[in-house]
């Protein structure tokens, strides 16, 4: 959601982190901002509403000279975008602080401050923090001392970043709930809540956990934990390059992170199968044992990792024999669940730092599941930290905000966990030797698929004008369905929704008329003959009828219906193949029109709060 950058450095900053608020557009804001300490005792800032090009014109106008700052990228939860809500927050022209994560108590201590006499001029939770430091820089407490007291005071999330004008050498950053990373440099060092925003200037990078309170200078880093003693975190050098986020040959990150999907499955199934089989260390050491005592699968993950989930179960039962739950995080985290005996518990989540997610997963630690396993994209997130088991799908970088190959890597690494999972209950020596045939087959059909690209763009213009679209699957179909649905609504802002087709008779069939297309997967699979049925309910009733369908699939064209063609691929690895044609629709669909497909309003990438 919200993007921080920070620095402290011999030289100018200003650059380099509007360079990295760049980098992290991605997440999702409505506004932006920057201070610098141009002087000793002289705070400068600059904040706007809109985006960050905006911010750069501005700091045209008005230049930020000076060598320590702080930056970020708003996205709205208390008080709506605009630039008085915009970070930084600045008390009384002495400090300035920027802040991920939401303070659950702010109202009280709104209350308490204004008692004091502090004036609000946002209506931002976060102002609760600068007032707070201010008071106790100003009661003579050292820069690092005062952001501590702070903090002990705070209910919530947060990621901080805080200057003082009157000790300009010295940045403090401090992480509770909302990532944080700290970019070690040669006499400069920065934050920011990802690796992406400084690859640009290192690619050595520090993780701070919850809990961690850092005083940075340029040549200095100094970490104390939770319990206020000094902790040495690992350094780590990321593999990724500073051109790994770039758009290249692309006009939008999303067609461009679609097209990488061959490369991705391939790298999320290197080293991971034999000839024959799934190598169950590639979850883990101690995956073995465990796989093979579990009795019971539960599932928790959120929007587009919720619909991969969804299919797994699928695959699971079908393949394992075993029960298989799928839980909503947001919803699962507020019952009271029952656990099964001897159950794994899975937490998907493409950056690792789903608020929802993380939660689950530390209730679920506490509810006495065998072992908990995280399938997740980022390898010093959170969820990956705090988790037994861990499955890196090695998507790299997704920068648009509609997950495309995170999706399908996701897919990949639960199709994987299914048949390591069967290897020890009742999967059949020669058909788990066919899952890993198909599995190795899947870089290619994905290629074949993306073929079709001309195809579907045509198709794109018969939707453009539209205001509603149903989407229809039957089986592992359906999970597919609602991820088309999401893709659409996220970035053309059509309304779309999703539904086994065997439902439509139910209730959805009474919107059906020659307004609404109704888009529906056909792969050739047992479910074929009903999904027809069901389509011959909208053909009759005047509905307009995009079917993508396997190229096996005998399936008439005619007014009112188009019959896309699909490379034929087995069953079990049919959801990863239809999904691609879906996410391609959506994205020409956008592009007509003229939304912001990477960052479309409202929405984050990375969903750290409730």
């Amino acid at each position: 959601m919200c993007g921080i950058v920070g620095g402290i450095s011999q030289r100018e900053v200003a650059t380099i982190l509007l360079e990295g608020l760049r980098r992290l557009e991605y997440r999702g804001y409505d506004s932006a901002g920057m201070a610098v300490l141009e002087a000793p005792d002289e705070l400068r800032r600059v904040r706007v509403l809109g985006k960050v090009e905006r911010l750069a014109a501005d700091m045209a106008h008005h230049p930020l000279p000076g060598r320590s700052g702080i930056a970020h990228t708003r996205w709205a939860t208390h008080g709506e975008p605009s630039e008085r809500n915009a970070h930084p927050h600045i008390c009384r022209d002495r400090c300035a602080v920027v802040h991920n994560g939401i303070i659950e108590n702010y109202q009280l201590l709104r209350e308490e401050q204004s008692a004091e006499g502090h004036v609000f001029t946002s209506d931002t939770d976060t102002e609760v923090i600068v007032h707070a430091v201010y008071d106790r820089l100003e009661a003579g407490q050292g820069l690092l001392e005062a952001v501590r007291d702070t903090v002990r005071l705070l209910e919530g999330a947060y990621a901080l970043g805080v200057l003082d004008t009157r000790d300009p050498d010295r940045l403090v950053a401090a992480r509770y709930g909302s990532p944080l990373v700290i970019g070690l440099g040669f006499g400069e060092n920065f934050i920011a809540s990802d690796v992406f925003a400084l690859l640009a200037v290192t690619q050595r990078f520090i993780f701070l956990e919850d809990g961690d309170l850092a005083e940075i200078t340029r040549d200095t880093v100094r970490i104390r934990n939770a319990a206020g003693e000094p902790v040495e975190r690992p350094v780590k050098t990321s593999g990724l390059c500073a051109d790994a986020v770039e758009r290249g040959q692309y006009r939008h990150y999303m067609l461009k992170e679609i097209f990488e999907q061959p490369r991705a499955i391939e790298d999320a199934l290197e080293g991971r199968i034999s000839h024959s089989r799934v190598l169950p260390q590639a979850f883990g050491n101690e995956a073995e044992r465990i796989f093979e005592g579990i009795k019971a699968v539960t599932i928790v993950a959120c929007g587009t990792s919720f619909h991969a989930a969804l299919v797994a179960r699928y695959w699971i039962e079908s393949l394992t024999g075993l029960p298989c739950n799928v839980e909503v995080a947001s919803e699962y985290r507020y019952r009271k669940p029952v656990v099964p005996a001897n159950a794994l518990f899975v937490a998907i989540s493409q950056s690792g730092e789903t608020a929802d997610t993380l939660a689950a997963l530390r209730m679920a630690k506490q509810l006495g599941y065998t072992a908990t396993l995280a399938i997740c994209n980022v390898p010093e997130s959170s969820l990956v930290r705090e988790s037994e088991l861990v499955f890196l799908t090695r998507a790299g970088p997704e920068i648009g905000v509609a997950s495309t190959k995170a999706f399908t890597t996701q897919l990949t690494a639960l199709l994987l966990l299914t048949t390591v999972i069967g290897h020890y209950h009742g999967l059949d020596r020669e058909t788990e030797a066919q899952c890993v045939d198909l599995l190795r087959t899947l870089p290619g059909k994905i290629q074949a698929v993306l073929a079709l690209d001309g195809t579907i763009k045509g198709l794109g213009e018969r939707f453009a004008e539209k205001h509603h679209t149903l989407f229809l699957g039957r089986g592992d179909q359906y999970p597919i369905a609602l991820e088309g649905a999401l893709k659409l609504k996220e970035i053309s802002y059509i309304h779309a929704e999703a539904y086994p087709a065997g439902e439509l008779k139910h209730g959805p069939l009474a919107l059906i008329d020659e307004a609404m297309p109704v888009v529906a997967v056909a792969p050739n699979d047992q479910l074929l003959e009903k999904l027809k049925s069901n389509l011959e309910e909208v053909r009759a009733r005047g509905g307009e009828l995009f079917v993508f369908a396997d190229d096996r699939v005998t399936m008439a064209e005619g007014r009112g219906t188009t019959v896309i063609k699909i490379p034929q691929v087995d069953g079990l690895i049919s959801p990863l193949l239809f999904t691609v044609p879906l996410q391609l629709l959506a994205y020409h669909v956008a592009v007509l029109k003229g939304t912001d497909v990477d960052q479309p309003r409202n929405l984050a990438k990375s969903v750290t709060v409730e």
